[in-house]
């Protein structure tokens, strides 16, 4: 199975924005953003050059990629699906990313990044619909439940979770509840609920070559 073993701080460096990839880290001075914010690099302090046209767009679809933590092949399968549904296409495709089991359980407050998140429901910590869910691209749907299971409710990392979970700042469309350790999920994300920092008209341009 393919990974990226690119340094996370230099990926957010690269993009030239903070792109959270360190959880908790990412919002303190020691963020590289804050430290070292250009590209990295020999010619990283000389500033950043003007991007043409196709640069643009593959520094956006590399953002994005980054943004989700997905390689090539998944982050361009699921641009194709949503493409086939009705509707505006780059919508459908954050929706898509959005929906992604890693991503909801990040977005809960379950882990500090999504790279935590994916390792999380790989060691099958979580169950859909009470079935035991341990794919990080299974994709949720609007009435589903997602729980921590017992066992994994006891063990020392959800014990600990419990005061970042309340910190955590969740979108509209999960319901999350504390005593359960479980959310449900209300509806698919709507417009305000996608996020603002990705331009996909110009990664669906980029493919559209």
């Amino acid at each position: 199975m393919g990974r990226n073993i690119d340094s996370t701080c230099s990926q957010c460096r690269r993009s030239g924005e903070k792109l959270f990839l360190k959880g908790d880290r990412c919002s303190t001075p020691k963020c590289a953003m804050i430290k070292r914010n250009y590209a990295p690099g020999f010619h990283g302090p000389k500033g950043r050059k003007r991007l043409s046209d196709y640069g643009a767009q593959l520094a956006e679809k590399q953002k994005a990629k980054k943004f989700y933590g997905l390689l090539e092949k998944q982050f361009r399968l699921t641009l194709e699906k949503a493409s086939k549904k009705q509707g505006d296409a780059g919508k459908n495709f954050l929706r898509a990313l959005e929906m992604r089991l890693d991503n909801v359980v990040y977005r809960l407050g379950w882990a500090t990044s999504r790279a935590a998140a994916r390792q999380l429901v790989n060691h099958g910590h979580f169950t859909v619909d009470a079935r035991k869910a341990d794919i990080p691209s299974f994709s949720v749907k609007a009435g589903q439940t997602i729980k921590v299971k017992k066992n994994s409710a006891n063990s020392p990392y959800f014990k600990k979770a419990v005061e970042h979970l309340k910190k955590a700042d969740r979108p509209s469309w999960l319901n999350f509840d504390a005593k359960d350790l479980s959310a449900k999920v209300l509806h698919e994300p709507k417009d305000a609920d996608l996020p603002q920092n990705l331009n996909v008209q110009v990664i669906i341009e980029y493919y559209s070559k």
